[in-house]
């Protein structure tokens, strides 16, 4: 019901979301709602930890504001992409995506690095902990927002395909079972003289370390330069090779200047008896009608071949 509502209220043509504007409404809606919610966790999540003393949650506590850079990262991206380049920057600003990732992934590991410290300390400096009925209904309540949170990413995830989106509500859906792992440490905790809580924020606190590194690495390997998706060099083979007058293509050599941003230049085979005019004919229109189906921007060099017989 709510989501339904929001995509009605943001979004423009939502009925189509194939158009590249109303993707692009999808993905930035799916930004401001991921950074809010999650900010809100975060907030609620810090004043439960702080009152009643428990780290774990002040680690899930920390979980949500990686959330929260994640979905500003999101936010980021689709808005970048969707700006024209410039003087300046000839090939776009996608990679100010990588960059702002790079930044919130560095923030990420260190405060789960102090907590991770706080944590271990705790082990074997037990302190008590206040498991209020209040505390742990609010911290419950945190629970069912997450809940909601996921079925929202993955709505939209599967209207516009977005693989970013899909991940963001995996991402949602694991943290749905460290909050019950938490929640189910907290009140464990009344029960036992056994440092649960602490085992329980050290464990968070080495998850959110390992989420931190991933997004770290997922930001440094564009930066200094990838492979491409072979599903990619696949499919400009495969088109290429369709487009009139083009008898094969070789050496693709693929750049990327940030999500869905990709700079290609490749050898085009073409009839060697062609005139000079009607080969540059045959590799715009190819060049034209690549951009139109895939988010590329190709330049072709003319490799001229013997007439097949």
């Amino acid at each position: 019901m709510l989501t339904t509502l929001l995509i009605r209220l943001f979004v423009k043509n939502h009925s189509q979301p194939i158009r590249p504007d109303s993707r692009l409404s999808y993905g930035i809606l799916c930004g401001y709602v991921g950074i809010l919610v999650n900010i809100a966790l975060f907030v609620i999540k810090t004043a439960i930890g702080l009152l009643s003393g428990s780290i774990a949650i002040g680690a899930d506590a920390v979980n949500n504001l990686s959330d929260a850079g994640s979905a500003l990262i999101t936010l980021c991206g689709f808005k970048m992409s969707a700006r024209p380049a410039d003087l300046k920057h000839p090939f776009g600003h996608g990679r100010f995506e990588y960059i702002a990732g790079l930044i919130v992934a560095v923030i990420i590991v260190a405060v789960g690095i102090d907590f991770l410290k706080e944590s271990v300390s705790r082990i074997f400096e037990p302190s008590s902990i206040n498991a209020d009925k209040l505390f742990l209904w609010l911290y419950g309540g945190t629970l069912l927002v997450k809940t909601w949170l996921f079925r929202f990413y993955r709505v939209i995830s599967q209207k516009i395909s977005s693989t970013t989106i899909e991940a963001a509500a995996f991402d949602s859906l694991s943290d749905l079972w460290i909050g019950a792992a938490v929640l189910l440490s907290v009140i464990a905790a009344g029960y036992t003289k056994f440092p649960v809580d602490s085992c329980a924020g050290s464990l968070v606190a080495i998850m959110v370390i390992i989420g931190g590194i991933k997004v770290m690495r997922d930001t440094i390997d564009p930066l200094l330069g990838e492979s491409p998706d072979q599903t990619i060099v696949e499919e400009l083979e495969k088109r290429i090779s369709e487009c009139p007058g083009i008898s094969g293509v070789h050496d693709i050599i693929i750049h990327n200047y940030g999500p869905n941003q990709y700079y290609v230049t490749a050898h085009a085979e073409l009839n060697c008896k062609d005139d000079l005019q009607t080969v540059h004919d045959t590799l715009e229109a190819a060049e034209n009608a690549i951009a139109l189906e895939m988010p590329v921007r190709l330049m072709l060099h003319c490799d001229p071949q013997p007439q097949k017989k």
